[in-house]
């Protein structure tokens, strides 16, 4: 696309003036043409935060409840674990922002205290990664610690902060990223170690399991810390404009961007320490298939990344970004390409290129963090190129999809996974460790708002896209 660059001495030459206009009006057609969908969307999102809250807070032990069964009734061990404890002080809180609610700010602060006084972890600092409940008292369960559950704290007390001025949150947040700075990242390479000891200290070399069913080598990166730090860099930087964070933030960016990206639009998922791509193209086809976790293309992530990036850039304030835009835009087609299902819709799990330029479908599960991811970025690129009209067609029929396949229209709340791919879906818990809200709520919202023209990301990124 072309970039429209400040003009010289304001001689806008007449043409110009007309792609201004003629951009801005596809800009605005884009929103109005999906205007139509906005009531079912501020309904689904109406009846998601409801049927998620007040029924997940934990008011015995404090936090919130892990586990629930497929017609929401508490089910299972109810651990605690930071990602998914942290994702829920997020949510509530950006619930708190969007609805001007005061319930919400209360489950918000209810979740904060938590993470607080019960997951930090008060000998070597950072956040433990689990914990559980045993009578009256909250026992650490895990023996390591990641980047990746802490990213999330940082996630949550930043924007925390945001909904409610609680400047000791901010300063956990704060006191959150120089722990990992001194215990995570990498001064050598760049980056971060997502697996560390207790004590914080890397695993070089090692990749015996640490309690939390991570067998990857330890000394690897990854793509999936490194974008949800990403992601919490952004979060916090938006509160707290501080040198270094902005120094990491633009770091992990073009990280993300020009290294762990490939040349196709799609994430390397673990790396080496010095960021050499790990990958089992030349492995068996047995060995492969057994490590199908190790390296394959995640269309979720790689949708979700694309958003990433542009918020980071919008964030760091990086003006006509453009080579962040196309890298974005890439990202999205490659997984419209290579990861819609054009028979439903919806898009796939995962795929493998077993030969350049030929993306076979390996695991066709639809999953539910990857349709809201696709959601929200199908959108976003329809806002910021309404000139290319498949963004919104696959918008309104990823919306379809999602109300067809996934909302469970007697219980409420989303299926784990799409009915289409996995029919038995509709018996599977509604909630655990791994499976929250964030992705949904997250998606919903910002859908809401950009149908809305609320969506101050978008007015900043639009000129930009052209």
């Amino acid at each position: 696309m072309k970039t429209i660059y400040p003009f010289q001495n304001f001689a806008i030459p007449i043409c110009a003036v007309v792609l201004f206009i003629s951009c801005e009006t596809r800009h605005d057609n884009s929103r109005i043409q999906a205007a139509e969908l906005l009531p079912e969307v501020e309904r689904s999102l109406k009846e998601l935060a409801t049927v998620w809250y007040p029924r997940s807070v934990d008011s015995v032990h404090g936090g919130y409840w892990s586990d629930f069964n497929a017609s929401w009734k508490l089910d299972g061990p109810q651990d605690k674990m930071i990602v998914s404890q942290s994702r829920h002080v997020w949510t509530a809180s950006k619930l708190a922002l969007f609805y001007n609610e005061d319930q919400y700010q209360y489950i918000a602060a209810h979740g904060y205290r938590f993470l607080r006084d019960y997951m930090w972890d008060s000998m070597y600092g950072g956040f433990n990664t689990r914990v559980s409940v045993e009578g009256d008292s909250v026992q650490t369960v895990s023996t390591g610690k990641s980047a990746y559950g802490n990213s999330f704290a940082i996630y949550a007390l930043a924007t925390f902060y945001k909904a409610s001025k609680d400047t000791m949150a901010l300063d956990l947040a704060k006191k959150t990223f120089y722990w990992l700075e001194e215990y995570s990242h990498d001064p050598e390479f760049k980056g971060y170690f997502d697996v560390l000891q207790q004590d914080g200290s890397w695993m070089l070399n090692r990749k015996e399991n640490n309690g939390d069913g991570n067998f990857a080598r330890k000394d690897w990166k990854d793509q999936n810390s490194s974008i949800h730090l990403l992601e919490s860099f952004t979060a916090l930087y938006e509160v707290w404009p501080n040198e270094l964070l902005r120094k990491r933030l633009l770091e992990l960016l073009l990280l993300i961007r020009d290294t762990i990206t490939s040349e196709t639009g799609s994430l390397t998922l673990h790396l080496e320490r010095d960021w050499t791509p790990v990958s089992l193209r030349d492995s068996s086809e047995t060995f492969r298939e057994k490590n199908f976790w190790a390296d394959h293309i995640s269309f979720g992530h790689d949708i979700e990344t694309a958003f990433l990036l542009l918020e980071a850039s919008h964030v760091l304030g990086r003006k006509n970004d453009t080579l962040t835009y196309s890298k974005a835009k890439q990202m999205v087609d490659h997984t419209i390409e290579m990861g819609w299902d054009a028979i439903n819709g919806g898009f796939f799990d995962g795929g493998y290129y077993h030969e350049p330029g030929v993306c076979t479908i390996e695991n066709r599960a639809k999953v539910w963090w990857t349709q809201a991811e696709g959601l929200n970025s199908l959108l976003l690129m329809a806002r910021l190129y309404p000139e290319e009209e498949r963004y919104l067609e696959l918008f309104k029929k990823q919306w379809g999809y999602i109300e067809t396949y996934l909302i469970d229209s007697t219980h409420g709340g989303w299926f784990h996974e799409g009915l289409d791919s996995n029919p038995d879906a509709i018996n599977h818990p509604k909630a655990h460790i791994w499976k929250t809200n964030y992705h949904t709520i997250r998606a919903l919202i910002q859908v809401i708002q950009m149908l809305r023209g609320e969506y101050m990301l978008i007015e900043g990124m639009v000129h930009v896209a052209h």
